[in-house]
C-alpha cells in the first residue's frame, strides 16, 4: 500500500502515515456528535469495539498516546507514590516528565535487554512506604511498554507478561501497558490482544502509528477507572468536540489495516538484513521484530542522514551514531529496495 505520494521515503516514524482515500471517504460519512456532552455516536461505537477487543469493561478517546499514558498515570496514582518502567520507555525518555508536572510521582528505572522488564526486576525495584521509616516513596503502578520502541520494536512474550503482572500485584501495583503498537505485537506474537491484556489493569493504544489514523488514542480498563480517567481528561484538556470524524477514521484502521502489519515487519526484516551485511553498518538483526530497524554507522548518525536526505530518504537519529528506520503503510517493497541500494553505494 502506498497511496500517499511522497517525493521522498519518509521513514522517520509511524506517525507521519496519512489518511487513505478510503479512510477519508469514511470520515466525511461519519455521524458525530458532542463527544464532551456523550453523544457522539462514531466516538462510543470506537471505544466499545476497542474495549471488547481489549478484554475490558471500557475505553476513552483522547487526542494522544502522550496524553492517555499521562491519565493512566495520574488516575493510578496518588502524588508522592512511584512508578516503575524500564529505562528507555516511551513514557520516561519522551513524554515530557508528565509524570513528575501532572501526577506528583517519581519514578524506579530499571535497566531492560532490548527495552523489556522482567518479573524479577520489578520485584527488586518496587518500593514501599511502610517499614521504611517514611524514607521510601509507595511504589504503586508497573508500566510495560509493547512494543518496546527503543528496545527495537521487540515483543513481550506472553509468559513474561503474565509474570510482570503476577509479581505487580503481589507487590501491591497496578499494572499500565503502553501498548501504542499493541497491534505490531499482536500480529508478530499472533496473540490476541484480549489475551495480551488479561492481567492487566489498563492499556494505551495509538491509532496514529501503524495503523494509519491521522489523531488519536484510547486508555481502556474497567468501568470505574475509566470515570476517573474521564474526570483527568478534563482537567488536563483533552477534551474534544465533534471527534468522531476522527474515530471513524480509527474503525476503519481497525477494519482494513491491522492483518497488513505483517508486511510492515517483514520489509524492515528485509532492510535490517541486508544493511547488516554490509561494511560500516551494523544491526541487531534479534531486535528486528516489528516495523524498526535501529542502525549504528561509523560515519555517525548525523552524517548519515545528510547522505540519505541527499538520496530523499529521512531517517531519525537516536544517538551519536545510531538511527532508526520505521516502515508503515506509505512504504512499498520498491521502497526498500532503492534504500538498500543507496546503503550499499555508501558502504562501498
Amino acid at each position: 500500500m502506498r497511496e500517499y505520494n511522497l517525493d521522498r521515503i519518509d521513514l522517520r516514524s509511524d506517525t507521519v502515515t496519512q489518511p487513505t482515500k478510503a479512510m477519508k471517504e469514511v470520515m466525511m460519512k461519519s455521524v458525530v456528535g458532542d463527544d464532551v456532552l456523550q453523544d457522539d455516536p462514531t466516538v462510543k461505537q470506537l471505544e466499545d469495539r476497542v474495549a471488547k477487543m481489549c478484554g475490558m469493561d471500557a475505553a476513552l478517546f483522547v487526542p494522544s498516546g502522550t496524553m492517555s499514558n499521562a491519565i493512566a498515570i495520574r488516575a493510578h496514582t496518588s502524588p508522592g507514590d512511584e512508578i516503575i518502567m524500564e529505562r528507555t520507555s516511551h513514557i520516561y525518555q519522551y513524554e515530557g516528565g508528565g509524570y513528575a508536572a501532572l501526577s506528583g510521582v517519581s519514578v524506579a528505572l530499571i535497566d531492560g535487554e532490548k527495552g523489556q522488564l522482567t518479573a524479577e526486576s520489578v520485584a527488586k525495584a518496587v518500593r514501599k512506604a511502610e517499614g521504611s521509616l517514611g524514607h521510601y516513596p509507595d511504589g504503586t503502578l508497573v508500566c510495560v511498554e509493547n512494543t518496546a520502541n527503543r528496545g527495537g520494536g521487540t515483543c513481550y512474550d506472553q509468559q513474561t507478561l503474565d509474570a510482570i503482572a503476577s509479581t505487580a500485584r503481589e507487590h501491591g501495583c497496578a499494572i499500565h501497558m503502553d501498548g501504542a503498537r499493541i497491534f505490531n505485537a499482536s500480529v508478530k506474537m499472533n496473540t490476541p490482544i484480549d489475551r495480551m491484556l488479561r492481567d492487566f489493569d489498563s492499556v494505551s493504544i495509538c491509532l496514529s502509528k501503524g495503523l494509519g489514523a491521522p489523531v488519536g488514542s484510547l486508555l481502556v480498563g474497567s468501568e470505574q477507572f475509566i470515570a476517573k480517567a474521564s474526570r483527568w481528561r478534563k482537567l488536563f484538556g483533552g477534551g474534544m468536540r465533534q471527534s468522531g470524524f476522527l474515530a471513524a477514521c480509527g474503525l476503519f484502521a481497525l477494519d482494513h489495516h491491522v492483518e497488513r502489519l505483517a508486511e510492515d515487519h517483514e520489509r524492515a526484516k528485509r532492510l535490517a538484513i541486508s544493511i547488516n551485511q554490509l561494511d560500516g553498518f551494523t544491526i541487531d538483526l534479534d531486535s528486528v521484530e516489528t516495523n524498526m530497524v535501529y542502525i549504528d554507522s561509523e560515519m555517525g548518525a548525523k552524517k548519515l542522514m545528510e547522505e540519505l536526505a541527499k538520496q530523499g530518504i529521512d531517517v531519525l537519529d537516536v544517538g551519536p551514531t545510531a538511527v532508526r528506520a520505521v516502515v508503515h503503510l506509505h512504504v512499498t517493497d520498491s521502497d526498500i529496495d532503492q534504500v538498500i541500494h543507496v546503503f550499499t553505494n555508501l558502504a562501498s
